[in-house]
């Protein structure tokens, strides 16, 4: 009996195998690092890391080797391997490039932290630092695909820019103060003896402020209630010399009040020459004495006057000595509020050392008891209670709702302009002590600090109690008036 004959199947290849398995067998399935999309947080492009591919090649090895094979594995399998091996040089495995928007926003915090929007030409250095922010960005756009903190620092750069009305193409701040150190602007060459590493950190500002009957903040934030009759130094340093004299606002009492500011702004290098500003009551110039508006060359000026309201508000700003002075008029009367860098503030010598804004009012010239407050207004007693109408004609109880009424904060300068009406009778003085709150708001540099409290009210915002003034107002004007 002959047996049959097994029929040769003439489609098979050269390379088939003798398994039972079907030809084709099922793909694995792909790596989760392989099946990522290309970028990944952060927003650092992500091609497949050196250990992942190393991993995936791992994983198609084990199963190739799970399949009987006769013929030899592809190519591309084998290059898998001998990366899975560390066989192929480690540079080609490309490291992503990193997102830098925080190096970009620290640029710019830097470049905008020195500006005061009070002082002029901030618009168009903060336009310049929008405009470099912006050029960073884009410069890191690649890597920041999908960071969103960089998504929401070009939306936040857009709409600064919308708010400040700065055009995208202009000048651009540097990142390098050496760069851009200009001699006769402060806060250039203050960032750049940072940037040197001769300062740990930026400078630090002081402010002084004298108004009312006269009420004098010093570079300390002590706050005093003065007498110093006649010409008195508020500044007197290497850079800046302010003279103020006060006269009685009330015949027999012993209260004052300015009625003449002399500012000297010393000659200082190629930046300007010295300038004289002299402000005496109903003539509150625009000008220099010589006539000028401003000092130095170049734009913008070293030394600029600004008025602000014709005839009663003027500022003077000094960037070579990073200055900011304000000067008004409210009534017949004279306020000032300067904003000076410390370390020019504190540069005088020893001849030097009578200032009220470094050191106060002399002891024998204070009305309050020294102690740096109007701590007299809340004094624990008093030799009458009565709210009967003070000199020259308002109670306490309407003072009170006057000064309130322009600032609800009973802070010392709501409490000075209880004083200054019970003293005086002018209304002037409630202006003057809003706009001295308004002064310290904008030349301060501690938002913390703007408002002071008397020690009585133990730093409660909303100041001491009615009781608490109405027993000690009538012993502080019996003081002012012996």
């Amino acid at each position: 009996m002959m047996r049959k004959k097994r029929k040769r199947g003439a489609s098979h290849g050269p390379c088939r195998g003798h398994s039972h398995e079907p030809d084709t067998a099922p793909a694995p399935p792909p790596s989760p690092e392989l099946t990522r999309p290309a970028w990944t947080g952060m927003g650092l492009r992500a091609a497949p890391s050196c250990a992942a591919a190393a991993a995936s090649a791992a994983a198609a090895g084990a199963e190739q080797r799970r399949r009987p094979q006769l013929c030899p594995p592809p190519l591309a399998l084998l290059l898998l391997l001998l990366l899975s091996l560390g066989l192929l040089h480690a540079g080609d495995c490309q490291q992503p490039a990193q997102c830098r928007i925080q190096k970009c926003t620290t640029d710019f915090v830097s470049l905008t932290s020195h500006l005061n929007s009070a002082v002029d030409g901030f618009d168009s250095e903060f336009c310049k630092a929008l405009r470099a922010y912006a050029g960073c960005t884009q410069r890191t756009s690649k890597a920041c695909r999908g960071n969103l903190v960089y998504h929401s620092a070009v939306l936040g750069i857009s709409d600064l820019m919308s708010q400040r009305n700065c055009s995208k193409d202009g000048p651009t701040s540097s990142t390098n103060p050496e760069v851009t150190h200009d001699p006769c602007n402060y806060h250039s060459h203050a960032g750049a003896r940072e940037h040197r590493g001769g300062d740990l950190n930026p400078p630090s500002y002081l402010f002084c402020g004298l108004f009312g009957d006269p009420h004098l903040r010093t570079f300390k934030d002590h706050f005093q209630t003065c007498k110093v009759e006649g010409a008195w130094p508020l500044i007197d340093n290497n850079y800046l010399s302010v003279q103020v004299t006060n006269v009685p606002v009330v015949p027999g009492s012993s209260a004052t009040a300015t009625n003449k500011i002399t500012i000297i702004f010393k000659a200082h290098r190629e930046c300007t020459e010295q300038k004289v500003y002299q402000a005496v009551t109903d003539d509150l110039p625009a000008a220099f004495v010589d006539g000028s508006t401003s000092g130095g060359a170049g734009d913008p000026r070293s030394l600029l006057i600004v008025e602000r309201e014709s005839g009663r508000s003027v500022e003077m700003h000094a960037r070579y000595i990073g200055t900011t002075v304000f000067v008004r008029q409210l009534g017949r009367y004279l306020t000032l509020a300067i904003r000076m860098p410390e370390a020019l503030a504190m540069s005088y010598e020893e001849s030097q050392d009578l200032q009220l804004c470094v050191n106060g009012c002399p002891l024998s010239e204070r009305i309050d008891d020294g102690q740096g407050q109007v701590s007299a207004i809340l004094g624990p007693s008093a030799p009458r209670t009565s709210l009967a109408p003070a000199w020259p004609g308002y109670t306490l109880e309407a003072a009170s709702a006057q000064c309130h009424e322009r600032m609800p904060v009973k802070d010392i300068y709501f409490q000075s302009c209880v004083f200054d009406l019970l003293t005086t009778g002018d209304a002037n003085f409630t202006a003057a002590a809003h706009s001295a709150l308004g002064d310290v708001e904008a030349l301060h540099p501690r938002r913390e600090r703007w408002h002071i409290f008397p020690s009585g009210s133990r730093g409660v915002p909303h100041g001491g109690s009615p009781g608490a003034v109405a027993l000690g107002l009538p012993c502080l004007i019996l003081v002012v008036f012996l």
